[in-house]
């Protein structure tokens, strides 16, 4: 059976950069080892299999694939998928509505639809838990997983397990240059990550506005060695430093980049609410361009 497949380079608006993805739709049917097989053959960060939703309500449900396992969240898969069942409806002659929901393995996840004119250009969503502060780690095992020194990274904003349906070890750092020479190293990552609930690290170092993030996301053990854009992990980052600010109400937009250095540029839109001290809610979008489409011969 043919079942049909498009790719999207999310989080930018020009083929080629930002975060590849391959949706999977027809995907009724599919045994859970032919998804993980589907999407190490694909070797793209992430890979979506679309199925019918459980809520007639909800516009699909969304099983999310890294080339090793099983995701219940991430931010680009969500971005992309929504934009692909909306140019599915656009190519059956009907109207894609304004939002729409997706069911992921960490619950129903709310996308809003972004259009230039009539043409849907990308999404954005809300991230579906509420943000989890976990684990700690020192300065120095931080920076031994980004192959620097502790005095790169920032010591007034200890690195710590975030998460917002999917965690990473999120790490300050000082500057955009250290930010430019750090690379992974995989016997860090396999000795610290594990024990603390996650396998991706996270870093970023604040651009000329305190809104203005650079970012990398760097995950070895996950066969990821480096992501172009990390939504979820945006999302998460966001949200932590919303409510480390001191006001008790107030909207904020930030602007992530990320995959620069790696030569995939990506834009993260994100917006934060917060309410009496707290963060309410948490936005991430961005633009996707679709770059091919097939169909995979699978019995």
């Amino acid at each position: 059976m043919q079942r049909r497949y498009v790719t999207l380079d999310v989080f930018t608006a020009a083929a080629f950069g930002g975060n590849p993805l391959a949706v999977v739709l027809d995907a009724e049917g599919l045994q859970i080892s032919q998804m993980q097989s589907i999407a190490a053959e694909f070797g793209y960060s992430e890979t979506t299999f679309v199925l019918p939703p459980r809520d007639k309500a909800h516009a699909a449900r969304v099983r999310i694939f890294t080339p090793r396992t099983e995701i219940g969240f991430a931010g680009h898969p969500t971005v992309g998928t929504a934009v692909v069942l909306a140019r599915e409806l656009e190519a059956r002659g009907a109207s894609p509505p304004a939002h729409l929901v997706l069911e992921e393995g960490a619950g129903p996840v709310p996308v809003r639809l972004m259009r230039s004119g009539a043409t849907v250009t990308g999404a954005e969503f809300q991230a579906p838990r509420a943000l989890d502060l976990g684990a700690r780690v020192s300065l120095e095992d931080a920076a031994a997983c980004l192959s620097l020194s502790a005095i790169d990274l920032r010591a007034d904003i200890p690195p710590q397990v975030l998460s917002v349906g999917l965690p990473f070890l999120v790490v300050a750092v000082a500057s955009r240059e250290a930010l430019r020479k750090a690379k992974p190293s995989v016997v860090a990552h396999e000795r610290l990550l594990p024990p603390i609930g996650t396998d991706s690290v996270f870093a970023y170092a604040t651009g000329a506005a305190a809104e203005d993030l650079h970012a990398r996301m760097f995950a070895p053990l996950d066969s990821i060695p480096e992501d172009p854009a990390t939504g979820s992990a945006a999302a998460a980052t966001v949200a932590f430093l919303a409510a480390r600010h001191p006001a008790r109400d107030a909207e904020t937009a930030w602007r992530i980049t990320q995959g620069v250095d790696m030569g995939r540029p990506s834009l993260i839109l994100g917006r934060t609410l917060k309410r009496d001290g707290a963060v309410a809610a948490v936005y991430v979008g961005g633009q996707a361009v679709a770059v091919m489409h097939g169909s995979l011969d699978i019995d």
